[in-house]
């Protein structure tokens, strides 16, 4: 079968909701396309992690209504060939798709543990895997989260909430090692023991195998662990393939400009998978949060019926650990200069991160109503210090 789209949209995440709607404003007559290879619809994928796990949201909550924008969704459907010259793409089906304009928002691929332990080992991003992991997280599971970063660490405390045995397992020296300070990561250590979250920094997960009713997990210290399940949350991979097939420029992600076009004037790219540059940071970007995925989604939407406009938002993300919440603006890299200013240590305060004298992050834990006052801050040339920065915020 042969489907004819002025806009077709391959990915059907945040990214694509958001561009389906863009375009709709713009064009009210627009003839949009999405295929994408989950079955649901486009839904919000941070809850996945947070608001579901608390009871605050069900998963009929985080479904974005993208068919009310008028686009057609074509789902459970992978695109597995794009060709450039006779602007159609073929999926999974044998189906084909003609375009005018084109946007990739092909997401990321979670990175994979080193065995196959069956149904009871989650590689968490999706929906599904939710549901997959809801079935096994009861009170008293035993289950292993490996990895210590944002997912890792955010599905630790919400299985610890849960009422799960949670063992945490990750290579770095601590939970957020890289991006906070050393001070605020031994404190959160220690927090999610004092939660019953028994945290093994330094420890890899080498290989494993299914059990009756559970894993065994085999780790760098020569220690055999036996679960319930395990849930992985090992970062990402940028879902490249597509684009490298049809000959677009790809460096850790589809390279876009300003404008997010990739190197072929009738695609865009948005979300994970987009490569773009930061004036604001001075450097290229690939974003894998919420915010970016609709900003970038909404943008290169508009520009494909016609408003075209230039990707100027800072990386904006927010998490949830037990009863500590934090926003941030801009890089979180220790590598950086950091200064820290707390009115609470590692309970309440404001860490910035600079270079050269600019502030090129700020780490808001546990203070509010200040992500606009930090957007200032990074786009303000500087000299910044220790001494001008502290104090600085939260303004009132």
């Amino acid at each position: 079968m042969e489907h004819v789209h002025d806009y077709l949209i391959i990915g059907a995440g945040m990214a694509a909701d958001a561009a389906a709607k863009a375009i709709r404003e713009v064009d009210a007559a627009a003839n949009v396309g999405i295929v994408g290879a989950e079955a649901p619809p486009p839904y919000q994928r941070p809850p996945l992690s947070k608001a579901l796990w608390k009871g605050d949201k069900s998963p009929a909550d985080i479904d974005l209504a993208t068919a009310q924008s008028g686009a057609t969704l074509h789902l459970g459907r992978r695109i597995e060939s794009l060709d450039r010259v006779a602007r159609t793409a073929r999926d999974d089906h044998g189906d084909t798709y003609r375009y005018r304009r084109l946007l990739l928002a092909t997401g990321a691929t979670p990175r994979q543990l080193p065995f196959d332990g069956g149904e009871r080992v989650i590689h968490f991003r999706t929906l599904d895997d939710y549901q997959a992991l809801r079935r096994y997280a009861k009170p008293g599971a035993y289950i292993a989260v490996v990895g210590g970063g944002f997912i890792g660490s955010e599905l630790a405390a919400s299985l610890s909430s849960l009422g799960c045995k949670v063992t945490m397992l990750f290579p770095g020296a601590a939970i957020g090692a890289g991006r906070y300070p050393d001070g605020l990561t031994s404190y959160l250590d220690d927090y999610y023991r004092s939660h019953g979250v028994d945290v093994r920094s330094g420890i890899k997960v080498i290989g494993g195998s299914k059990t009756d009713g559970g894993v065994e997990l085999k780790l760098s210290d020569g220690e055999v662990l036996r679960v319930e399940a395990v849930v992985a949350g090992l970062g990402v991979t940028p879902d490249t393939a597509l684009a490298e097939q049809a000959g677009l420029t790809v460096d850790n992600g589809i390279v876009v400009d300003a404008h997010l076009r990739s190197s072929d004037a009738d695609i865009w790219a948005a979300g994970d998978v987009a490569n773009f540059r930061s004036a604001a940071l001075d450097r290229r970007l690939r974003v894998e949060h919420e915010d970016a995925a609709v900003s970038m989604g909404r943008l290169a939407g508009r520009a494909m019926a016609g408003v075209e406009g230039a990707y100027t938002t800072l990386p904006f993300f927010y998490s949830d650990l037990f009863d500590l919440g934090y926003e941030a603006v801009g890089l979180l890299d220790t590598r950086l200069e950091v200064v820290e200013d707390w009115r609470e240590p590692n309970r309440e305060g404001v860490v910035y991160y600079l270079e050269a004298g600019r502030v090129r992050g700020v780490l808001l834990w546990n203070t509010w109503d200040q992500v606009d006052a930090a957007r200032e801050l990074i786009a303000q040339p500087g000299p910044f210090d220790a001494a001008s920065l502290r104090g600085r915020l939260p303004r009132s």
